[in-house]
């Protein structure tokens, strides 16, 4: 088996996943390895310098090369989505166990505003405090 027949035969495309205007970009960056970024700059560059051939040849591959969604990235997509799942899971068990607490101590406070004003309405807290005066 020689070194061509190694590599799996890739086809170019655009990028639905890490699209901003079309995928084309995307599609050059996966299919040659280039750097997405760099990619993008050179492009918003090329519209600048060369307008209308940029353009066309933009629209051009937009609507000639067919798209397709990497599975590379939905896996990475799927675990940023389970991670902030589990994220929301753990903040909302947080808060529960916040509420909890804000309940019981609002229940212990009530408990012994209650408990002193039982005190006070009471005859020997009346009794007390005349004795206190003379």
């Amino acid at each position: 088996m020689t070194t061509y027949e190694s590599y799996a035969p890739r086809r170019f495309s655009r990028s639905t996943d890490r699209a901003v205007l079309g995928g084309v970009c995307a599609g050059v960056a996966d299919s040659f390895g280039f750097n997405l970024r760099v990619l993008r700059l050179l492009t918003v560059t090329a519209f600048f310098v060369a307008m209308p051939l940029t353009v066309v040849a933009y629209l051009a591959i937009v609507f000639l090369v067919p798209a397709r969604a990497d599975s590379r990235y939905e896996s990475v997509r799927a675990e940023h989505k389970q991670a902030r799942r589990q994220a929301k899971q753990q903040s909302d068990f947080a808060e529960a166990e916040a509420a909890v607490q804000v309940r019981s101590r609002c229940q212990s406070l009530e408990q012994r505003l209650a408990n002193l004003e039982k005190h006070i309405t009471s005859s020997s807290y009346q009794l007390d405090s005349e004795i206190r005066r003379l």
